[in-house]
C-alpha cells in the first residue's frame, strides 16, 4: 500500500469517479485540483467544497494542469483530446481511478469487465460474498467509485465493474480475480473503428496478473478463445461453458451447473436460478466460480444464488397493462445485449429502440426481429440506419423523439399477449443524461399510461 505522496494531482472530470479520487489524494497527502470541461453536478461541488478542494467547470485551466505530477482522466475522455495528448508528451502519468486507487488498498480484487453481463455478474458475485460473511464493498460502474470507497472504508474485497476506458488506464493494476463475461463489438469509435483494439482493451485486466491470480471467461465466446491462443496470459485459467466439459472450469452437466476445481467439486441445478435466460446462466457460472475460489461454502452459494434479485434497467419487467408485458432494458446499449433481450421475450413484441449508435451493426439481430417483433418505434435523434436495417423486414417503423410519445405510440400498437420492450441497443446520450434516466422515463411514462 502507497503512503502518503504529495505532489499536484489533476482530475480530470468532475463526476464520481473525479470526486472520489479528489477525496482520496487529499487523504494521501496530494494538492488536489479538479477540472471540468462541463457542468459539475451541484451534488459533487458541495463534496469537494466541504473537503476544501479547488475546482473549475466549464473550462480547463491548461498552464495549472500541465504542472501535474499526475493526472486522473475521468473514463469518459479520451486519449486523443489536445490536453491528454500534451500531458503525455510531458512526460506526465494519465491514468484511471482504479489504477490510482488500488495503489492505496491492500485488499483482494475481484475485477469483471466484458460487453455484457458486467453489472449482473458484479452484483451477484457481492451478493454471494456478501451472503458468505465477507467484508467487502462493491464499486466501479455501480455506486461510489473505487477511490471514494478506499479513502473512506477498510475492505477486505472489492467487486470491481470495470470497462475498457477505465482499463485503457492502467499501468500496475492486478486484480487477484479477473472475469471478461464475453467481447462483442462496442465502443468501436473509441478504438478507431478496430475490433482489435477494443479485444486488446478488455485483456488488459489480465495483463499484470501472475500464475498465483484466476481469469475467469466465457469459453463459448470465440473472440476470447481465439484471443488466448495468440496472446497467452500468466493467470490460471478458469473457462465457463455451457457446451464444453473442464477438469478446472465450470459447465452444465444434467441441467445443473457444475464448477469443478483441481481439489473439489460442486453442482446445483439451473432451476434454482432466480435470474432467467441462458446469458444469467453465465453471469451465474462467473459469479459462482468466484464465489468458489473465494472458499465461499457450498450451501451459501445455492441459497444466495436462489435470492437474488437482478440489476435494475436490465430485463426489469415494470408493469402488465390490458395484458400487455412492459419490459424496460435500457441497460441493453449495445446489439449484442438487445440479442439476449429479443430473444429472452417469447411473445410477440412491440420494441422501442435508438440513440446514439456506437458504430452498429444490427444485422445479427435479423432472424429475432423477422420472428418477433411486430412494430419498431425508434427513439433516437437519428433514426437513419435502424429504419433502412429493418424497414423491409417489419411493418410498422414510427419515429419518436420524446419517452412520452414512444410509450404511448407502443401502447397503441400493442395487442394483448404481446411485450413493449425498450432495448435500445444504443447510448443514450442524444436524449437523456444516462441509460438510468431514459429507464427511469419510461418506467415513469409506463405508470402514467
Amino acid at each position: 500500500m502507497g503512503g502518503t505522496e504529495g505532489g499536484l494531482l489533476v482530475i480530470l472530470g468532475g463526476g464520481e469517479s473525479g470526486v472520489g479520487t479528489a477525496i482520496l489524494g487529499q487523504k494521501q497527502g496530494y494538492d488536489v485540483f479538479v477540472s471540468d470541461k462541463g457542468k459539475i453536478k451541484r451534488k459533487y461541488k458541495d463534496v469537494l467544497s466541504h473537503y476544501g478542494i479547488d475546482w473549475e467547470e466549464e473550462m480547463h485551466s491548461e498552464q495549472r494542469i500541465l504542472k501535474a505530477d499526475i493526472v486522473m482522466k475521468s473514463p469518459g475522455i479520451p486519449d486523443t483530446v489536445p490536453l491528454v495528448k500534451q500531458l503525455l508528451t510531458n512526460g506526465v502519468q494519465v491514468v484511471s481511478e482504479i489504477e490510482f486507487a488500488s495503489k492505496y488498498t491492500d485488499a483482494k480484487i475481484i475485477g469483471i469487465t466484458g460487453s455484457n453481463g458486467k453489472t449482473t455478474t458484479t452484483m451477484l458475485t457481492n451478493h454471494l460474498l456478501v451472503g458468505g460473511g465477507l467484508n467487502v464493498g462493491m464499486a466501479g460502474n455501480i455506486g461510489d467509485s473505487f477511490a471514494k470507497m478506499v479513502a473512506d472504508n477498510d475492505f477486505e474485497y472489492y467487486v470491481l465493474e470495470i470497462s475498457s476506458f477505465q482499463l485503457d488506464g492502467i499501468q500496475g493494476f492486478r486484480p487477484d480475480i479477473a472475469v471478461i463475461t464475453n467481447i462483442t463489438q462496442d465502443h468501436l469509435d473509441r478504438y478507431d473503428y478496430k475490433f482489435e483494439n477494443y479485444i486488446a482493451s478488455k485483456f488488459r485486466i489480465a495483463m499484470n496478473q501472475t500464475e498465483k491470480d484466476y481469469l475467469i471467461y466465457d469459453a463459448d465466446d470465440e473472440v476470447i478463445v481465439s484471443w488466448l491462443k495468440t496472446h497467452p496470459v500468466k493467470s490460471k485459467l478458469m473457462p465457463f461453458s455451457l457446451k464444453k466439459e473442464f477438469k478446472e472450469g465450470t459447465y452444465l452437466e444434467d441441467n445443473s451447473i457444475t464448477i469443478r476445481t483441481l481439489t473439489d467439486k460442486m453442482t446445483m441445478t439451473t432451476d434454482a436460478l432466480a435470474l432467467e435466460g441462458q446469458h444469467n446462466v453465465k453471469n451465474t457460472m462467473a459469479a459462482a466460480t468466484i464465489a468458489k475460489l473465494v472458499s465461499i461454502r457450498k450451501e451459501t452459494i445455492r441459497d444466495c444464488i436462489s435470492t437474488f434479485q437482478g440489476a435494475p434497467h436490465r430485463l426489469e419487467k415494470v408493469l402488465k397493462i390490458s395484458h400487455v408485458q412492459y419490459i424496460n432494458d435500457s441497460k441493453a446499449t449495445n446489439v449484442n445485449a438487445t440479442y439476449f433481450a429479443l430473444d429472452s421475450v417469447k411473445t410477440q413484441t412491440v420494441w422501442i429502440v435508438g440513440g446514439v449508435d456506437k458504430g452498429n451493426d444490427y444485422r445479427a439481430l435479423m432472424p429475432l426481429v423477422r420472428e418477433k417483433v411486430k412494430a419498431i418505434v425508434c427513439l433516437g435523434a437519428d433514426n437513419t440506419k435502424i429504419k433502412e436495417t429493418f424497414g423491409n423486414v417489419v411493418d410498422l417503423v414510427v419515429e419518436t423523439y420524446a419517452m412520452e410519445e414512444a410509450v404511448k405510440v407502443a401502447y397503441k400498437i400493442a395487442e394483448r399477449g404481446d411485450t413493449v420492450l425498450l432495448s435500445p441497443a444504443c447510448a443514450s446520450f442524444d436524449l437523456f443524461e444516462s441509460y438510468e434516466d431514459r429507464g427511469n422515463q419510461f418506467k415513469n411514462c409506463v405508470k402514467n399510461l
